[in-house]
């Protein structure tokens, strides 16, 4: 598999057993696109276990049971128990009453901060 992507600039090819954070999402930029074949599918249960057994290869490594066991998050939040204990959404909620003025630029807002400015 090396051999047929190395002369392809801008792919990287990286073995199950050494790979990284900094390889899968580098910068912190996640959306890479990685293409896994079926035998590192198969090693990766041997290198970190599962939810029933631990991995083979990390020494004792085991992977933690997943919190949710149901994933339609929309479904839980718009059932009727959420919704029966939540308070209601506020309505006509004013985020500032009154707009902050440029003393710079309104002389009205400067008199207020400096009363000597009137005398110029």
């Amino acid at each position: 598999m090396v051999n047929a992507f190395r002369n392809i600039p801008g792919v990287d090819v990286c073995n199950v057993t050494r790979m990284n954070l900094l390889q899968l999402a580098p910068g912190g930029q996640l959306g890479r696109m990685v293409i896994w074949t079926q035998s590192a599918f198969s090693q990766l249960d041997t290198l970190f276990g599962n939810q029933s057994k631990v991995g083979f290869l990390k020494k004792g490594y085991q992977l933690h049971r997943p919190c949710m066991s149901n994933g339609d998050l929309a479904r839980i939040i718009n059932s009727n128990e959420v919704q029966s204990v939540i308070r209601p959404a506020k309505k006509n909620v004013v985020a500032h009453e009154v707009q902050k003025k440029n003393p710079l630029k309104n002389r009205k807002a400067m008199e207020r901060l400096n009363p000597n400015e009137a005398i110029r």
